[in-house]
């Protein structure tokens, strides 16, 4: 009788947990865009919930990388006064204030356990937003610009009903 509750008991833990996994799934994500300027640009992320309470805590002047989206550049990119070299930048924000945020990029890819240095942060050119909608989980886009980054190529991160721009080109 035993083995039986053991092997009914193993059987619905194994349910419950496929049926969680399935109903929450994250997701690898690449987007590869080609510049104008013949640059090409590739975004590797892993889907992620908006969690906006969590944004919340965060301490002004911290840079965050929800799940730590990569952003690689095949070749050199002049981001306004800012030069960028080939290779892979982690992607984050920097909190300015409770409803202003920067975005940045981080030399190399962070790993779990890095404290990243602000110091070492580039931070770009951006737009913060509150009113482009909701997403239940983060997105990451290189898109046209619009405003201030008309007939510009934008790096757009959307978390919730947090939303940054910022120009690529």
């Amino acid at each position: 009788m035993k083995p039986l509750r053991s092997t009914l008991a193993i059987l619905v833990l194994t349910m419950l947990s496929a049926q969680s996994a399935l109903a929450h799934p994250h997701f690898q994500k690449t987007i590869a865009v080609k510049l104008p300027s013949g640059t090409e640009v590739t975004l590797t992320y892993v889907t992620t919930p908006a969690n906006e309470m969590r944004a919340a805590e965060v301490k002004v002047g911290a840079f965050v990388t929800p799940r730590r989206p990569v952003l690689k550049l095949s070749a050199e990119l002049k981001v306004g006064t800012i030069t960028l070299a080939p290779g892979e930048y982690t992607i984050g924000v920097i909190k300015n204030g409770d409803n202003d945020w920067t975005m940045a990029l981080y030399p190399g890819v962070l790993d779990r356990a890095t404290t990243p240095d602000v110091a070492k942060a580039i931070k770009l050119d951006s737009v913060y937003s509150s009113t482009h909608g909701k997403v239940e989980h983060m997105l990451l886009d290189v898109t046209p610009g619009e405003g201030k980054f008309e007939g510009k190529a934008v790096l757009t991160l959307h978390f919730g009903t947090m939303f940054l721009a910022a120009a690529l080109t």
